[in-house]
């Protein structure tokens, strides 16, 4: 997910959309009708889908809790939906619908077209994104083009929303450590993993979970680029909306205009290398926060940045046996870690986490379940958005799973050698080589890592951060090279920078966007 995402998470201002309606007098106005489409090359047998109309209305209705309506009184923003094949082997079958935020560009005679814009994830809501963005829209890119979120099948508003378990069964996991190596211990973890997947089973159905991962999504936007008139895609993608874009890239190379991915997922980089690469990069992360919280006048951490860690693992160890009462909710020690690593995507939140550590070494933890909160998507209203199920889900179907124990103790061996003792929060734990619920899904994988080949694929654009703790900037360098894109270098410790108050990365990614001008090679900000 974005550091944009996360950020306005943890600040209370999300977005979460359930479905269109512009309300006066408690009577909902009908949607303004629009047909741009079809436009563009469109495949057989998809003619209804790529011609179809799109009822605009405002998105006020769509709010569900009081930080949504707040966000959503913004007049300038429309909703909509947009149907697609559930299977696009079977387009005369089941259908779905994906939900759209729009804000229209502010210069409609000088418009380019739609600028569609995901925030990775997998499970990230694009309707949240591009509701946040919409302010920063600003010169030309806000003049000439329409910003348009979607939320992929399965995530956010999209119906129906990936979610197999209840907010008060999300609340009792987040209790369960899992943290007992033995093979009592490894069994009982592995069997509420294999309950997870039967659950998601039972209550979505195979046939659309076999349908949930990145190859149809890619599909869906291709869609949306007819429906939305674009003759041709210009797309911004954060984190996993990388590897949107990448699949993208691959499918449809001709349908391309322009493309920004930001935090990059590596195309051939396997679950393995990614674990490595993510606790590299949260630990530096953790070290510069660290260093930070110390030359301050009173960080939890202490005032020794080389001790800071020690003395975190010491203040959390206690939660591993009993988690500590906030109100009448409970802080486990995975909670903790979850805090840590949200704030880890942006230095924006490094007060809030010295914050909620000073908090815990008093006995409290609002701040911290406050964050990990955020990191998980639970409202203040106690009710948890899809994003976790729909990460499971769509991870599940997108990458081979692993089914072999030795495997998995494997993996956390190559991860600690890695990064060494400097694993945040990792401590003298044994690993506990359980398989995840992926080893247990019901349905196969539909896609795996591997080499892209988008011959007739115009120069793109790829942005890597260098202290990026979830994407590191190699897996952007790599990225770049394997779709012949232009790579900018950005310096600085955060997940992502398009589009957030950065204003060299901003012009360069706006120039590109606007005019496809792109920065010189080797262009650091």
């Amino acid at each position: 997910m974005s550091r944009l995402s996360r950020l306005a998470a943890a600040l209370g201002v999300v977005c979460l959309l359930t479905s269109c309606a512009n309300t006066v007098s408690g009577t909902p106005a009908p949607p303004r009708m629009e047909q741009r489409g079809p436009v563009g090359a469109v495949p057989a047998g998809l003619e209804r889908f790529y011609g179809q109309p799109l009822g605009w209305t405002s998105c006020q209705g769509y709010a569900t809790t009081p930080e949504q309506k707040t966000l959503f009184r913004k007049p300038q923003l429309e909703c909509a939906r947009v149907t697609v094949p559930l299977d696009y082997g079977k387009p005369q079958g089941e259908t779905i619908t994906l939900a759209l935020l729009r804000r229209p560009a502010t210069d409609p005679a000088r418009r380019v077209g739609s600028l569609l814009v995901n925030p990775g994830g997998p499970g990230g809501s694009g309707t949240e994104a591009a509701a946040s963005f919409a302010s920063r829209m600003t010169g030309e890119l806000g003049q000439r083009f329409d910003l348009v979120g979607f939320d992929p099948r399965g995530v956010g508003l999209s119906e129906p929303p990936v979610r197999c378990l209840t907010d008060q069964e999300r609340d009792a996991e987040r209790l369960d450590l899992d943290l007992d190596p033995s093979p009592e211990g490894v069994a009982q973890t592995e069997a509420e993993e294999k309950a997870y997947a039967q659950k998601c089973a039972e209550r979505m159905g195979k046939d659309f979970l076999a349908n949930v991962g990145t190859r149809e999504v890619v599909k869906d936007m291709d869609v949306l680029r007819s429906a939305l008139g674009d003759a041709k895609l210009n797309y911004v993608g954060f984190s996993y909306g990388t590897r949107i874009g990448t699949a993208y890239a691959e499918a449809f190379p001709g349908n391309v205009r322009a493309m920004v991915l930001d935090g990059a997922v590596a195309p051939t980089e396997d679950l393995v290398a990614q674990s490595i690469g993510q606790a590299k990069g949260f630990t530096a992360a953790f070290e510069a926060f660290a260093a930070w919280c110390v030359a301050r006048e009173n960080c939890a951490l202490g005032k020794d940045a080389k001790e800071a860690e020690k003395k975190l693992n010491a203040m959390v160890a206690p939660l591993k046996k009993e988690p500590l009462a906030v109100g009448d909710r409970k802080l486990s020690y995975s909670d903790v870690g979850t805090a840590v690593a949200q704030a880890m995507y942006s230095k924006d939140l490094w007060p809030m986490l010295d914050t909620g550590l000073t908090e815990l070494a008093a006995g409290k933890g609002r701040a911290l379940l406050v964050l990990a909160d955020a990191y998980l998507g639970r409202g203040a209203d106690g009710r948890y958005s899809p994003q976790n199920d729909a990460f499971r889900a769509i991870r599940c179907v997108d990458d081979p799973p692993v089914t072999d124990r030795a495997v998995v103790l494997e993996r956390a061996r190559k991860i600690r050698e890695a990064v060494g003792e400097r694993n945040v929060l990792d401590g003298d734990d044994e690993p506990v080589g359980a398989l995840d619920a992926c080893a247990f899904w019901p349905v196969p994988p539909t896609s795996q890592p591997h080499q892209p080949k988008v011959d007739g694929l115009p120069t793109t654009l790829v942005i890597s951060t260098t202290g990026d703790p979830a994407t590191p900037h190699q897996a952007g360098v790599d990225l770049a090279k394997a779709l012949n894109a232009r790579l900018l270098t950005f310096e600085g410790n955060q997940h992502t920078a398009f589009l957030q108050e950065n204003r060299c990365v901003d012009a360069a990614g706006a120039e590109y966007l606007v005019n496809l001008r792109l920065p010189a090679e080797g262009a650091r900000c």
